[in-house]
């Protein structure tokens, strides 16, 4: 079955089927349409694991009941939109180790690329948003390394700071990102 026979799924149906595409494909489901990801570049990779080690490292620093979870994690906004962000992390009881979707992430990150940066600023952010769950989403630039935080205010208002150095303050959870601009 490919992306181009079903063009339109319901999130359900998306998530089974992409559990039965060959490894290292991956797709996306927006407003019920499947959408496939592009390779990703050297520096995409890079900046990705930089991100995934570093909220991993935050965590057991700040001895937090969290968890940061690299690319391939399903993220639901909705019936008809699943995301899978290039790191996460989500706060409670460990899942189960064979859970494939998170359905609460406090913090999501998105490595921006030439294919996705319209969807990554736009959809993405709007999306994401929808989570009550959600406090921070990540939108790492590749070519300046910056990043753009949006976080939720107590207030549900969002925020936006541009970060070219320094450390990062996710609170909530409470925790410290150190190390990506180095």
């Amino acid at each position: 079955m490919s992306a181009t026979a079903h063009p339109h799924m319901t999130a359900d149906e998306f998530l089974v089927w992409a559990e039965q595409q060959p490894v290292g494909v991956r797709y996306e489901l927006v407003a019920g349409t499947v959408v496939a990801m592009a390779p990703e570049r050297a520096i995409h990779g890079r900046l990705k694991g930089r991100f995934y080690a570093a909220l991993t490292q935050a965590i057991r620093a700040a001895g937090l009941p969290c968890e940061a979870f690299p690319d391939e994690m399903a993220v639901r906004v909705d019936a008809k939109t699943v995301y899978e962000p290039d790191a996460l992390v989500r706060c409670g009881p460990p899942l189960d180790d064979n859970a494939i979707e998170v359905v609460d992430p406090v913090v999501v990150v998105e490595v921006l690329s030439p294919s996705s940066r319209r969807l990554d600023t736009g959809g993405k952010l709007e999306d994401y948003f929808r989570l009550p769950s959600l406090r921070h989403y990540l939108i790492v630039k590749t070519e300046n390394r910056a990043v753009i935080h949006h976080r939720r205010s107590d207030d549900s208002t969002i925020l936006t700071s541009i970060m070219r150095d320094g450390d990062i303050r996710l609170d909530p959870p409470g925790i410290t990102v150190t190390g990506l601009f180095e």
